[in-house]
């Protein structure tokens, strides 16, 4: 449950809420920051600034419906009433991509890959903030953990159904150290690349990184979002496992026209593959051998780590490449 954090008359403010408004406070004004400072377009920043929101919103909430519908009477109140019951972040992705479309199709954008650039770096502060949200409800946990397990690994949280204090894994607070790490990193990028940098590269490099990481940690939640169809691998491992994907692809195609096709261009799709079917596998393998979760959870993100190396040497490698030629 979320613990409230002002009472003003009969209006209930929540920790949650406040962290949450912080959090698309930050994305909002640092994508103004990065877009407004590389391409000028003021117009449409401050039209598409509304539609992530609107799209973000309205999608969020159809997406939690969709794989929590039980919390709902119905998808009209669902939709309708938004006082109450949660949303999905993966939705607001959604909805952000679909506005950024949408600026493009009506000519309100020239450089669709740009404004993802500025939406990427901005997403990733963005989650960051409002992430820490979830110190104030039981939200976004892994499984029970020693109680010499501290901060950033373990945050108690109350069990709603016992009432006894449980000392679980903080997966939000990884995800949000994750998610800091990553503006860093891409920022840092995205300053360095500005003369010769190709537009769209930041953002793929934070599907990249954000894709894979995701993998891993909605694994080890307890409240992940699962198709209905589907109670293997939850909604937000599959679209991680896309944009990861399309990342490597681009990146691929890049470094392909850039140099030629070369022999060890397979050697690294080998690699990628294998990377990607072992820690496929892994998931597979912990959920039937909880007990050996570390194990597993290591042997992931070890080759989850090895196909984001690989990719982003392939990434690096075409751009250099491009440049030489020209």
């Amino acid at each position: 449950m979320d613990k409230v954090a002002f009472i003003i008359g009969e209006t209930f403010l929540y920790w949650n809420s406040i962290f949450l408004v912080l959090g698309t406070v930050t994305a909002v004004l640092l994508f103004l920051g990065f877009y407004l400072g590389r391409s000028g377009n003021a117009v449409g920043a401050f039209l598409v600034i509304p539609m992530c929101i609107g799209l973000s919103i309205v999608l969020g909430r159809f997406v939690h419906w969709y794989c929590q519908s039980d919390s709902y009477s119905g998808v009209f109140s669902a939709m309708t009433d938004y006082f109450s019951g949660g949303y999905a972040l993966c939705g607001a992705f959604i909805g952000c991509l679909l506005a950024a479309c949408l600026m493009r199709m009506c000519q309100g954008v020239k450089d669709l890959p740009e404004l993802l650039d500025s939406m990427a770096l901005a997403g990733a502060a963005g989650i960051a903030v409002g992430r820490l949200g979830c110190f104030f409800t039981s939200a976004d946990r892994g499984s029970i953990l020693a109680e010499s397990w501290g901060l950033p690994y373990a945050w108690p949280v109350i069990n709603s159904v016992t009432g006894v204090s449980e000392n679980r894994m903080a997966i939000f607070l990884l995800q949000a150290m994750f998610c800091g790490c990553i503006f860093v990193i891409l920022s840092i990028f995205w300053l360095f690349s500005r003369k010769n940098g190709k537009n769209g590269t930041t953002f793929l490099l934070f599907l990249l990184l954000y894709g894979a990481s995701q993998i891993v940690f909605d694994s080890m939640r307890y409240d992940s979002l699962f198709l209905r169809s589907n109670g293997f691998v939850s909604l937000v491992q599959i679209l991680a496992a896309v944009g990861l994907v399309f990342a490597i692809v681009c990146f691929s195609v890049r470094a392909v026209k850039a140099g030629g096709l070369k022999w060890w261009h397979f050697l690294f799709w080998l690699f990628i593959l294998a990377g990607l079917g072992v820690a496929g596998y892994m998931e597979y393998y912990v959920q039937r051998h909880g007990n050996l979760a570390l194990l597993s959870y290591s042997v992931m993100s070890g080759c989850l780590g090895l196909v984001v190396l690989l990719s982003v040497v392939l990434c690096f490698l075409g751009r250099n490449q491009k440049t030489e030629r020209d």
